[in-house]
């Protein structure tokens, strides 16, 4: 590669988060693999929690410290990218609202929050891509979660590129717009409302014939695949930038493969 086309790319810096890095450091890869083919150069600084479990609690202390840290380690990019739009929501529409009240810091805030992109908004809306060379053979739903819906508005672009995959055949179930149930720390205080959400949503899935169901949230398939183990399910689930990146049949959450 030419010295020229390595300045051209863009310092993209790679926000892990919390549950791939600990659950599931298969979706980073995934997603630093998308980041190189979209030509990026990918950097994954030294990084903690975005703060956002503290902050829904009503830590302040603790999520603005958070939030410092996560601003000193990724202002210096060109980009900030994270296959998490629960996590992307958190930096691009609180941070500032923690910082109201230091100029300094809701300064450096904003600029983070300018350069923030959930994977899939980033890969279509800034990098242009509608298509990306993938093969699939599978029948699957897909499942959007509440943050991309709602906080950072990036539904459509998952489904854009999934729809470009060989082989996979993407079908639509009832209320896919409906809550898994996981909702962070929803899951915990109202167990019972939350499992049953799950279940409709795994039901849904089942009833229509695909044997994968396909995310953009850890958080909500890590919940989905729980519910699986318990009712003895075979459906499997995977995130969307394995499926993107090839790497669905290295070993998918839930599901029985024996």
């Amino acid at each position: 590669m030419r010295a020229q086309d390595i300045m051209n790319r863009p310092k993209t810096a790679l926000f892990v988060t919390c549950l791939i890095d600990s659950f599931r450091p298969q979706i980073g890869f995934a997603t630093a693999r998308l980041l190189e083919k979209a030509d990026c150069e990918v950097f994954v600084p030294p990084q903690t929690c975005c703060g956002q479990p503290a902050y829904n609690e009503g830590s302040e202390k603790i999520s603005i410290a958070l939030a410092r840290n996560v601003i000193r380690a990724f202002s210096d990019f060109d980009y900030v990218v994270t296959p998490s739009a629960s996590c992307a929501g958190m930096i691009k529409n609180h941070y500032t609202k923690l910082f109201a009240k230091d100029t300094e810091w809701s300064l450096r805030a904003q600029a983070l929050s300018e350069k923030t992109h959930e994977l899939f908004s980033f890969l279509v809306n800034v990098r242009g891509q509608t298509s990306i060379a993938a093969k699939c053979e599978r029948k699957a739903v897909c499942h959007v979660s509440c943050s991309s819906l709602r906080e950072v508005k990036c539904a459509r672009e998952v489904r854009t590129l999934l729809g470009g995959v060989e082989g996979l055949d993407i079908v639509d179930v009832p209320d896919t717009e409906v809550c898994c149930g996981f909702g962070g720390l929803f899951s915990v205080k109202y167990h019972e409302i939350s499992a049953r959400m799950a279940d409709d949503k795994i039901t849904n899935a089942v009833n229509i014939g695909a044997d994968l169901l396909i995310g953009q949230d850890l958080g909500c398939l890590l919940h989905l695949a729980g519910r699986i183990s318990r009712k003895g399910t075979t459906i499997e689930l995977c995130h969307a930038a394995e499926v993107l990146a090839g790497m669905v049949d290295e070993a998918a959450l839930g599901g029985d493969r024996s």
